[in-house]
């Protein structure tokens, strides 16, 4: 492009001369050239000169121009300042625009009309009922490792035959549960204090008898009264390793499980090692009985559970565990069914003779039949006891067999009194009780 094609450089090329003053004012400062006259009067004034024609400046060389490379990038680093610069006014301001919408524009209305219908937010509140009556267990044993250190013991165990065991639980009142083989032979190797902090359980010399569920619990009580405080206990069961026992040791080599129709039935198969495979045998006609989950399961902590017994399931039964290619076959178990369902006794009474003559002999016998496996207790009132008449009480019980496999216990109580006399005429009375309740039948004897 031509730099004098330009208006401003045009300009440029153009400079006005001084004024005449000026002109001639420059004119005195130089030394060299002789001095003017002075004017011969104030009214002769000499003309005025006209003004020099303007002289075209020579033209300048245009000015240097950056190289496009460098505009460029000076263009990119503007838009990079003011891309920063746009960020850094929202961050301080908090106001970022939406990227699907516009900018209002001025005098918009800024609320739209609309007709959608908005469900309101219901806040969660959590259900203070449900969280009270269920309330959070804390548990309160820990195991002694030795002196010094303690850990809080897991829901399973497993320890070697021999080792002792030493449990405490926290607080003033401490009630325990152990296996009931150590309870039923009052085993000197187990012992329970009570500390004023906690309560202390140690057994030595163990066995894989000793196997099962050991528990704590507060007790709360009110004077002789005391009941568990069921927000603080703990409990581990534990296995007791021993070589060459897989199953838990019992007391006989043949035992009776009875099936009740409205109760869950126990086959008491429980192993000493947690990972031993246990299945479930008819020994007649032999075939393995599977635990199918519907019928049948099984509780590594209780044995073989049947959840609805029937008649079918009645028989000779046994175990075979499996651990660390080892095998071992448990006692035998004898599954009857039992045709009594449960309930408070179903009691009779009969005496030998109603009407006695003085000198005879009396007996009264009470009978009741009943579950096999439910123990029945029997009191007495008669006549003479106020007077301490001497008098003979005998109770016994037995299995019978009532056809298609069912079997029930009978329980019966029978008072007898020899030499009869006036003051034994009267009403003998017979109460028969058991886990469900309670029965009291009556008959009377009459002196003749």
């Amino acid at each position: 492009m031509n730099p004098s094609s330009h208006p401003h450089q045009q300009l440029q090329g153009w400079v006005r001369r001084p004024t005449l003053a000026r002109h001639r004012g420059a004119a005195r400062t130089q030394g060299n050239g002789p001095k003017p006259n002075p004017p011969a009067s104030a009214s002769q004034e000499p003309a005025p000169r006209p003004p020099p024609p303007l002289r075209p400046r020579p033209a300048q060389p245009p000015r240097s121009c950056a190289p496009r490379s460098e505009v460029s990038e000076m263009k990119v680093w503007l838009l990079l300042g003011l891309l920063l610069l746009h960020e850094a006014l929202e961050d301080v301001t908090g106001q970022h625009l939406p990227k699907n919408k516009r900018p209002k524009e001025p005098g918009e209305n800024r609320i739209k009309p609309t007709n959608k219908k908005v469900k309101p937010k219901i806040p969660k509140i959590k259900d203070r009922d449900s969280a009270n009556s269920a309330p959070k267990t804390q548990s309160i044993m820990m195991q002694v490792l030795d002196k010094g250190r303690f850990q809080k013991p897991a829901a399973t165990l497993s320890l070697l035959a021999g080792q002792t065991v030493e449990l405490r639980c926290k607080g003033s009142r401490i009630g325990w549960s152990y296996p009931a083989y150590l309870d039923t032979f009052k085993d000197s190797r187990l012992s329970v204090k009570q500390n004023e902090r906690y309560g202390q359980l140690t057994l030595v010399n163990s066995t894989s008898a000793d196997t099962g569920e050991f528990s704590c619990w507060v007790q709360l009580c009110s004077g002789y009264i005391c009941r568990k405080d069921e927000a603080k206990r703990g409990s581990t069961y534990i296995f007791f390793t021993e070589k060459g026992e897989l199953f838990v040791p019992s007391p006989s080599y043949f035992d009776v499980v009875y099936l009740n129709p409205d109760r869950q039935a126990v086959v008491p198969c429980r192993v000493t090692v947690l990972s031993a495979k246990v299945t479930l045998h008819r020994e007649f006609p032999a075939k393995e009985i599977p635990a199918n989950g519907t019928d049948i399961v099984y509780d590594m902590k209780r044995g073989f559970v049947y959840l609805q017994p029937h008649s079918e399931h009645q028989g000779v039964v046994y175990c075979r565990a499996e651990a660390g290619g080892r095998s071992q076959i448990s006692v035998k178990y004898q599954l009857l069914y039992v045709a009594v369902p449960s309930g408070p006794p179903s009691t009779t009474i009969l005496a030998s003779s109603n009407k006695v003559k003085s000198g005879d002999d009396i007996s009264v016998l009470c009978t009741v039949l009943g579950e096999p496996d439910v123990e029945v207790e029997f009191t007495w009132i008669f006549p003479g006891q106020k007077d301490e008449r001497p008098v003979t009480i005998q109770d016994t019980w037995r299995l019978i067999h009532r056809g298609l496999g069912h079997t029930t216990r009978i329980s019966q109580s029978v008072i007898t009194v020899e030499d009869f006399e006036t003051i034994d005429a009267g009403y003998y009375i017979c109460t028969a009780q058991n886990l469900q309740g309670q029965t009291t039948v009556a008959t009377t004897v009459e002196f003749s």
